[in-house]
């Protein structure tokens, strides 16, 4: 059974091997409405169940998609119309949904939400997202940095703000993947020493946010407040600093590249003149979460890898 809760799931060959199969389904593509189907169809008669906890604009319609065009079926269910909304447990939705489609994508807050229904399910489960990972979206900015020329290993990552789930995920990806991440995050909102270790030795934080973009190829952020937190007035305050902007941008390298895994609160995490500018690749990245859900999915369904 494979289940893909973090990166470290698939493994460096697993992540290789879905990027690698993103990027020929995205080639073959080309020209395509988006309701058509691979011509393969490899996932022909697929159900995949798709719960949510939290609200949801790319997870939710880049998997729909995804299964789709893999020749499968989704239902969509919000946790709140549920039974889970009136106290049933994971683990006993784990084992109902488990008989009725072929794979769960969970989008919640605890990251134990995601374990429990893993450990109890009979089917495939894919982290949509959780408070301490989200590694659907960084395959998805794998995919859009290896779409853009640009190799993993050795590749110098810049992260700009809070030590989030993002961060995690990142950095976990730079430790199976050989690339280096400097994290630059005020104070109190630093990624702990359990997320670091993550990247085997290739991921650092620092209080500078121009340190962290020097000769940085790839530059990161994501909003300040998460879904679900109030608009805290006092973190706003500490993170402004770390605001990506164009003199920020100018102090990486000269073909550095943008990314923000959205959405976006212009004029606080990050600039319009950044995020609509020529360095910006968040809309590459927003599609290519299609494209690398796929990829996901097959590797859930032990297709590839």
């Amino acid at each position: 059974m494979r289940h893909f809760l973090n990166l470290a799931d698939a493994g460096p060959d697993g992540i290789a091997a879905m990027i690698a199969d993103a990027l020929d389904r995205k080639a073959a593509r080309a020209g395509w409405p988006n309701g058509r189907p691979d011509a393969d169809a490899p996932l022909s008669g697929r159900v995949l169940a798709m719960v949510f906890e939290k609200n949801s604009t790319r997870t939710r319609v880049s998997f729909d998609m995804a299964i789709r065009q893999l020749g499968g079926t989704s239902i969509v269910m919000d946790a709140g119309t549920t039974q889970l909304g009136r106290g049933e447990t994971v683990a006993d939705t784990a084992r109902v949904l488990s008989a009725y489609v072929d794979a769960v994508m969970l989008r919640t807050d605890d990251h134990a939400k995601v374990e429990e229904m893993a450990r109890y399910a009979s089917v495939p489960v894919i982290n949509g997202l959780t408070d301490l990972s989200h590694p659907c979206q960084i395959m998805a900015d794998l995919l859009t940095i290896i779409d853009a020329g640009k190799a993993l290993p050795g590749l110098k990552v810049a992260w700009l703000g809070d030590g989030n789930n993002v961060l995690y995920s990142i950095v976990e990806a730079a430790g199976l993947m050989q690339f280096d991440v400097t994290a630059a995050c005020p104070q109190g909102f630093q990624p702990d020493d359990a997320m670091l270790a993550l990247g085997q030795g290739r991921a650092r934080c620092v209080a500078d946010p121009r340190e962290a973009v020097a000769g940085a190829d790839i530059i990161v952020t994501d909003t300040w407040i998460s879904m679900g937190q109030a608009h805290a007035e006092t973190k706003l305050a500490a993170m402004m600093p770390y605001q990506v902007d164009a003199a920020l941008m100018a102090a990486a390298k000269p073909d550095a590249k943008f990314l923000h895994c959205l959405p976006a609160h212009r004029g606080e995490e990050v600039t319009a003149e950044v995020i609509d500018g020529p360095q910006s690749l968040i809309w590459a990245e927003a599609e290519n979460r299609l494209h690398a859900q796929k990829s996901v999915l097959r590797w859930c369904f032990g297709q590839i890898g």
